[in-house]
């Protein structure tokens, strides 16, 4: 009685069922025959079936993270709106005035982005207690990136001659006109401010853990606020009329260095509840938790 053996015209291998991804070939090497080498990794003879360029079928990229894109979007928008509220002067509590030492206060000045603004250090606290740095620095460079179009767009539009029946020409160059001291300020505060809060809160992290977070988050808000304050006031400065290390250069850097700390101190609660739901949700984010529990429990030690 004779068998015949009816071979697999595919060398890709059966598949799945439905046929979507083939299985890779099977090897037939016999171990037992000294003469044959250990074949090379070699990609399958091309098929007409499997013509990627011609395919019918419709393909897309897999989006990693369901909220890293949202806390970017948040973020840029955040600092996008600040810049153009930043334009407006305000003065909060007119009837609040009292002198220590160099520190003159006849008010609370300050500018329209001052509520605003912070929650961009708290989005930058939360990017990176679950990102890490490298994903912060990516937030920070696309928003800088943002902002320097919209500066750009905002030159653009104000050069442009206005039509005869458009009367809001002044108002117009007057919010959405840039000042490029200003504008350096801005970014120059904001990239070393946001860099420097993150890799603070990083590095904190990687000598504490998951433990004592309010610790790097007002440690990090702490270090990052202070330079991002003192390289905008200082750049900002001379363009307003402060002579840079005057009583009033210093009014103006320590007001708005504890003006925003402090309200960021205050949304604290909100950046714990916020950091905790995504820490939750984030599969990769439990998936490297998981394996650190595992690595660091004592019966993984054992087994080591």
């Amino acid at each position: 009685m004779t068998t015949s053996s009816k071979q697999n015209p595919d060398p890709r291998g059966p598949g799945r069922p439905d046929g979507t991804i083939p299985e890779p070939a099977r090897s037939t090497r016999d171990s037992s025959d000294p003469t044959m080498s250990d074949p090379t990794p070699t990609s399958p003879a091309p098929d007409a079936r499997d013509d990627r360029s011609g395919t019918d079928r419709a393909v897309f990229a897999t989006v990693a993270s369901p909220y890293y894109g949202y806390l970017i979007a948040l973020f840029v928008g955040v600092m996008l709106i600040s810049n153009v509220t930043g334009t407006k002067g305000v003065l909060l509590f007119p009837d609040l005035s009292f002198e220590l030492g160099f520190l003159s206060l006849d008010g609370l000045v300050t500018d329209g982005a001052f509520l605003l603004f912070p929650l961009a250090y708290v989005l930058g606290d939360v990017i990176s207690e679950v990102y890490g740095f490298k994903a912060m620095r990516r937030v920070v460079l696309s928003g800088f990136a943002v902002l320097a179009l919209a500066a750009l767009s905002f030159t653009f539009t104000v050069h442009l001659p206005p039509a005869p029946f458009y009367e809001n020409q002044d108002a117009f160059e007057a919010v959405a006109g840039v000042i490029p001291q200003f504008f350096l300020a801005g970014l120059a505060g904001y990239v070393v401010g946001e860099l420097l809060n993150s890799y603070v809160l990083v590095w904190m992290k990687r000598r504490t853990g998951e433990k004592t977070l309010w610790a790097r988050l007002l440690g990090s808000t702490v270090v990052g606020q202070l330079a991002d304050t003192i390289v905008f006031c200082t750049i900002a400065a001379p363009a307003l009329g402060m002579v840079l290390g005057s009583g009033d250069y210093w009014n103006y850097v320590v007001i708005g260095f504890v003006w925003k700390t402090l309200v960021e101190a205050v949304l604290l609660p909100v950046t714990y509840v916020v950091i905790a739901w995504i820490k939750k949700r984030e599969p990769s984010y439990q998936t490297a938790l998981a394996g650190s529990t595992v690595a660091r429990s004592p019966l993984a030690d054992s087994r080591a």
